[in-house]
């Protein structure tokens, strides 16, 4: 059976759903995004995804396309319809079309945004057999525009980023500027020293990850001690463990870096009870 997607106010089969050649995200990358994790049928940590595409669309002077509530609403009769137990919804706005290719913005009053939602199927997404086995990771520089906060569907270097990583036979990429990591390719970046938790604080070198935020509270919580920091790939591959967040992944422990091995190179302590931890709580707290 075809997936049922959402096209600005419409259900429909995915081979049926069309937007403008002329739209600015097509174009011109002019727009935002946001993935939401289903697990039981349920929204994992909504209210988040909610608030952080909020600020997005605030910081590129874009127009909300609904509330809130209704885009809540389009998540669940989408998960609904397409009967997804454990997947992800996928959430597109861009700043639409007004018939034409041009680099000023269209008139917000005359052009409204478009708005896409698409859900993944993905069984077994928190049982997921790579977060047993740990992830091997790369370096690469950190070459993308200094508004990395806005999650924007600018996405061409953290996809070579990964294709760099594949190729060298590992899982992903840690990106590098100035000598220090910023963020995986998708993902925020962790390591672990003495039980310490060390990650980059938050700035416009980052996203602002939901998961990220959840598991820092939910680790301050366990008694945990986090320090944000800027630290190196050498420091992170002398730690004693490592890992990455995200709405897809969750908590996903790194036991290779550059080449490197890091302890016994199997997922580390730490890394396997936050993600223990993140997806119990969120479950209970999933809409």
């Amino acid at each position: 059976m075809s997936r049922i997607v959402y096209v600005n106010g419409d259900y429909i089969p995915e081979e049926e759903a069309t937007v403008s050649i002329f739209d600015r995200g097509f174009l011109m990358a002019d727009g935002v995004y946001e993935v939401t994790s289903v697990l039981g049928g349920k929204l994992i940590d909504f209210d988040g995804h909610a608030k952080r595409l909020e600020r997005s669309l605030a910081e590129l002077d874009m127009p909300s396309p609904c509330t809130m509530d209704e885009l809540l609403e389009i998540h669940r009769q989408l998960v609904e319809k397409n009967g997804i137990d454990e997947g992800l919804v996928y959430l597109q706005v861009t700043r639409g079309s007004d018939g034409d290719r041009d680099f000023v913005f269209p008139d917000p009053a005359t052009t409204k945004p478009t708005l896409v939602l698409f859900t993944q199927n993905k069984p077994g997404l928190a049982d997921s057999p790579a977060a047993k086995k740990g992830a091997k990771v790369i370096s690469v520089p950190d070459i993308r525009w200094h508004r990395r906060d806005i999650k924007t569907v600018q996405l061409l270097y953290p996809s070579m980023a990964k294709m760099m990583a594949k190729k060298a036979g590992c899982d992903d990429a840690w990106l590098v500027e100035d000598g220090f990591v910023t963020e995986g390719s998708s993902n925020n970046a962790y390591i672990v020293k003495g039980n310490k938790i060390i990650t980059r604080e938050l700035s416009n070198d980052i996203l602002h990850g939901i998961t990220r935020a959840a598991v820092l509270k939910l680790a301050a919580e366990a008694q945990m001690e986090v320090e944000e920091r800027n630290f190196t790939i050498a420091e992170a591959q002398e730690a004693d463990e490592a890992f990455t967040t995200s709405a897809s992944a969750f908590v996903m422990p790194v036991v290779e870096i550059d080449g490197a091995t890091l302890g016994d190179g199997t997922p580390g302590k730490i890394a396997l009870r936050l993600r223990e931890i993140y997806l119990d709580e969120m479950r209970k707290a999933a809409v």
